[in-house]
């Protein structure tokens, strides 16, 4: 029988996990509803008022403060752990402006695209940088990715440069992260903060930013979505990693997956279309997907070796 406090752990884990995949969702569509506005715009509301929002949350985290501390004092006593920060902050940068550029591109499909990839690249650059080790069904979700991916490059004569930027892009960020121990919710508010100067610089040159008069013409509107997405953009970080805690670390895997589909509905409410030769992109690029949630679930059955604990 599972004890009841983990029952209740994990029940609280799949809410703000669905909760922090909508929201990721809803910032995308909210992103596509902005014609007029640039990605540089909406992306400096983002990072000011997503790094505001969790400042706001953070105090109320107790172990987002344990963390904070010993976050600064590990680069008080090694300040050269600053370099791979900025670096790190410059990939997520790049990755939280192509999430509100590509929705106004006609370029969320490919975004998609490479989310839905992105457990499969992860376990590639776990297999590299870490030594994971690739069971046979893990070979398998591998392969029939191979499969999808081939079809789309063949059919589109090559990927899109946005699926690569992501599904390329943060695998190399979650991994300097990890391997510099900066894996967490206050090291992201640090990334926002190093990227908050270029954010307030991009809302002041952009026609709808303070003293613009936007709010009280006819662009308010359009402010007030730009401050939501910012504001909502720090509510999903932190439900996010909520459920990094509470949940086991192939549940959280499995349910990663909720947000790729989101965001294909999402493109295609936008105005993007799928044609029927899709199936032969999406179909293996899915069946990749179910083997690696099929392998998540025995990995974590009890008496299986190697169970992952809670990240």
């Amino acid at each position: 029988m599972v004890p009841t406090h983990a029952a209740s752990h994990s029940g609280r884990g799949v809410a703000v996990s669905l909760i922090a995949s909508v929201l990721f969702a809803v910032i995308f569509l909210m992103a596509g509803l902005l014609p007029g506005w640039g990605a540089q715009e909406i992306f400096g509301w983002r990072v000011v008022l997503t790094l505001a929002t969790l400042a706001v949350i953070l105090p109320f985290l107790p172990w987002a403060r344990t963390e904070s501390i010993t976050l600064f004092s590990r680069v008080r006593r090694r300040p050269t752990l600053l370099l791979p920060g900025v670096l790190a902050a410059g990939i997520v940068g790049v990755q939280l402006w192509l999430f509100m550029w590509a929705p106004l591109n006609n370029m969320a499909l490919s975004v998609s695209f490479g989310y839905f990839l992105l457990p499969l690249t992860m376990v590639l650059a776990g297999r590299v940088f870490f030594a994971d080790k690739l069971n046979p069904l893990r070979k398998l979700a591998v392969a029939a990715a191979v499969v999808g991916v081939a079809h789309e490059a063949f059919s589109a004569n090559g990927l899109a440069w946005p699926t690569l930027v992501v599904c390329l892009g943060y695998p190399v960020y979650f991994v300097l992260r990890r391997k510099i121990g900066f894996d967490n919710l206050p090291a992201f508010a640090a990334e926002l903060l190093m990227m908050l100067p270029l954010g307030v610089y991009f809302i002041l040159a952009g026609p709808h930013g303070i003293g613009s008069g936007a709010v009280e013409g006819a662009g308010s509107g359009g402010l007030w979505v730009a401050i939501s997405i910012g504001v909502l953009g720090g509510l999903a970080m932190a439900f996010y990693l909520l459920a990094s805690k509470w949940l086991p670390l192939s549940l959280f895997g499995l349910l990663s997956y909720v947000e790729p589909v989101l965001l294909v509905g999402v493109s295609i409410l936008l105005g993007e279309t799928l044609g029927w030769s899709s199936l032969l992109t999406y179909g293996p690029i899915m069946l990749a997907l179910v083997l690696l949630g099929v392998d998540g679930r025995r990995s974590a059955l009890p008496g299986t070796p190697g169970r992952p604990g809670r990240p």
